[in-house]
């Protein structure tokens, strides 16, 4: 794919989150590898809902604008804290999906086996420790994760999923939150059945 074909996309998965309620306002971020030494990513304080083309910034793996005239998000260097430690990964999701935040703002990761959807696609979403936003401080707490996680829940803060390409990133962030409110009825009903480990 061109860049511009990988924008339109992104644009996609923008407006996607949006409707979803995933990124209020100007939250949450999204970036695309483009090859080993470049990333696509939306730039700093643009509604995800209403993304153009000159929302968006080239940077290099250092995180230093190649191409737009955008700003760089302050975020970016835990996409590209993924990206140096997953070289699988080729597509970023950061958003606040409210119900996953709920969980992550109240220290409880995503964790039990209770659905057999969430284990086949994304497994285990373990709480990283709280780290101040757009500080160095955020991809050092996410990085004990990276080896064996494709979704994290980011303490009082959010939730970050990345996968092969944009769009299994972006479903694996659906995944989180959808995880996150069916644990929640479950345990407002007052019971959470797990899986055994043959099931």
């Amino acid at each position: 794919m061109n860049l511009d074909e990988i924008i339109q996309d992104m644009i996609e998965v923008g407006r996607r989150l949006d409707q979803l309620g995933f990124v209020p306002a100007t939250d949450g971020n999204i970036s695309v590898r483009l090859g080993p030494r470049e990333i696509v990513a939306t730039a700093s304080g643009c509604r995800k809902g209403r993304l153009t083309p000159k929302d968006f910034v080239v940077i290099d793996a250092e995180g230093q604008r190649l191409r737009g005239a955008a700003k760089v998000s302050t975020e970016i260097q835990m996409h590209l804290q993924i990206y140096r430690d997953r070289p699988d990964a080729g597509a970023v999701v950061h958003a606040h999906p409210p119900t996953a935040t709920g969980f992550a703002t109240a220290g409880i990761p995503l964790h039990q086996c209770v659905l057999p959807e969430v284990v086949a696609t994304i497994g285990a979403v373990p709480l990283a420790p709280y780290a101040t936003p757009s500080t160095r401080e955020l991809p050092d707490s996410i990085r004990p994760f990276l080896p064996d996680h494709d979704a994290l829940l980011l303490a009082n803060h959010g939730a970050v999923t990345f996968g092969v390409d944009l769009f299994t990133a972006a479903c694996r962030m659906e995944t989180v939150e959808q995880f996150a409110r069916i644990l929640f009825v479950a345990r407002t009903l007052g019971q959470v059945n797990l899986l055994t480990p043959g099931q």
